[in-house]
């Protein structure tokens, strides 16, 4: 309905014209009388004149309404025409030229030979003199011919100039760049030049960040606490699963390339920002430093890393043990037992009695429960995850307080190393300090307020309010004998 609407008003103008030449025997009885030959025989050449052009006017509505857009969808919401703008601007310029050409050939009964030889002398001068700004408009015929990319899509042309394809003229490209800036570049330059489209074959697509470390890490446990620095920062797609690779080995250490896969070109820079924020908490929580450069005849030793001096930084960073001073967490610290996790492994597991917490030096853990019954008393098939732990967070908090059994499985992402704090290594601190129970009931209803809106929006279920301070201080001295 659209396109008969847009080719009415030419071919009304047409329809008008047969009717003119349909009459013309009769316009010119009428008219030569008043307006004598030269005009009458003028106005049949303005009659086909305008025919001439009425039909190139139709023509070029007809290219319009094929660049207009089809009726699918390229994938990202937008309408890829089925014809290129600057494509289309080409057939309207020759129709209207056919046009042009055709009444003075017809209409006019001019020779168009000397006219074409003339201006072809001319346009070789011109073209001459604007080959630069020519070879730009034909490189943006093939790049509008071949789409290697589309309005919308995000380009990177070199490292540092990025941007959203915003408009593919005649003579230039222009891009959005993530700052709101606009990025001009001539078509000839972009047809010649290697350039990165983010947005195809689809929007996910792979990048990467190096990061050096000393050749002194192992080079499985740098790949474990990089892994689970891309598993937990955000805008990374968890699939494809992001790895880690060796790069390079060189004098100053170990290259490694952190690969992950996004979805949105606009956010690269903010990802890889995530990425290396993520990566360089992770190799702190776990007392290690990015590589410095070395000298060849001074080559620095990096001791181990200090297991007593991680376990302590853990300890202090949980929200758990603030009122605790710094004895009390050496004390704790030295008890702690170290355990290697492997991926794939629940660490602990829903329903299982247990008396102490885990604190997570390296790796990730996913946090999951048994999905619950539905309405109708079936079993849900499968396991709701809840969230995600890293490195510095801690799970198993009520058993070790209260006893009870744990209340979710706690399963490796990743090669992880947690260490554990059991009932007995926490009850002389209890016994000596009585207080500390008061604080450490007051923190965990906090943590379980918030753990079981997590699980409310998951479930999408009101279950039970969850438990007071007073509550689970009873349950705290009860457990501990206080």
């Amino acid at each position: 309905m659209n396109a008969l609407r847009r080719l009415s008003a030419p071919v009304l103008v047409l329809a008008l014209l047969a009717a003119l030449v349909a009459a013309k025997p009769w316009l010119h009885g009428h008219l030569q009388p008043f307006v004598g030959l030269p005009l009458s025989s003028g106005f049949d050449i303005a009659v086909a004149s305008a025919a001439w052009l009425a039909a190139a006017w139709g023509g070029a509505r007809v290219i319009d309404m094929l660049a207009a857009g089809g009726t699918a969808s390229d994938g990202n919401g937008a309408r890829p025409p089925r014809i290129p703008r600057l494509l289309a601007d080409l057939l309207r310029f020759l129709v209207y030229g056919v046009a042009v050409l055709a009444i003075l050939a017809f209409v006019l009964e001019q020779p168009v030979t000397g006219l074409l030889a003339t201006s072809g002398v001319a346009i070789a001068v011109l073209g001459f003199a604007l080959r630069n700004m020519i070879a730009d408009i034909f490189a943006g015929i093939a790049l509008n011919i071949e789409h290697p990319y589309r309005i919308g899509d995000w380009l990177e042309l070199s490292p540092g100039v990025a941007g959203r394809v915003d408009e593919i003229n005649w003579r230039a490209t222009r891009l959005i760049a993530s700052d709101g800036t606009a990025i001009i570049v001539p078509n000839g330059i972009v047809a010649g030049s290697r350039f990165v489209n983010f947005s195809r074959p689809n929007p996910a697509f792979r990048a990467s960040v190096p990061i050096l470390l000393d050749q002194e890490v192992p080079v499985e446990r740098a790949k474990r606490i990089l892994l689970s620095a891309m598993l937990c920062a955000d805008g990374v797609l968890p699939t494809p699963r992001p790895d880690v690779v060796v790069e390079a080995v060189t004098p100053n250490g170990i290259s490694y390339l952190a690969r992950f896969w996004a979805d949105d070109g606009a956010r690269l820079t903010l990802v890889r920002d995530a990425v290396l924020t993520a990566a360089l908490t992770n190799l702190a929580r776990a007392g290690i430093e990015p590589a410095r450069p070395k000298q060849e005849f001074r080559r620095r030793q990096q001791a181990l890393p200090d297991t007593d001096r991680l376990r302590r930084g853990l300890l202090r960073q949980v929200e758990l043990f603030d009122a605790f001073d710094d004895e009390e967490i050496d004390a704790l610290a030295l008890s702690m037992r170290q355990f290697d996790i492997p991926a794939g492994t629940a660490a602990v597991r829903q329903g299982d009695a247990g008396e102490s917490l885990f604190v997570i030096a390296e790796g990730v853990f996913d946090v999951e429960i048994a999905a619950p019954a539905d309405a109708e008393g079936g079993q849900r098939p499968g396991l709701l995850h809840l969230t995600r732990l890293r490195p510095g967070d801690l799970f198993g908090e009520m058993s070790l307080l209260t006893g009870q059994p744990r209340s979710a499985s706690v399963v490796a992402c990743t090669d992880s190393v947690v260490f554990e704090l059991a009932r007995t290594q926490l009850d002389p601190v209890l016994r000596r300090r009585p207080e500390l129970a008061e604080r450490l009931a007051d923190l965990m209803a906090e943590r379980q307020t918030r753990n079981v809106a997590e699980r409310n929006r998951q479930q999408g279920t009101v279950p039970p309010p969850p438990m007071e301070s007073q509550a689970l201080l009873a349950r705290l001295k009860g457990f501990f004998g206080l």
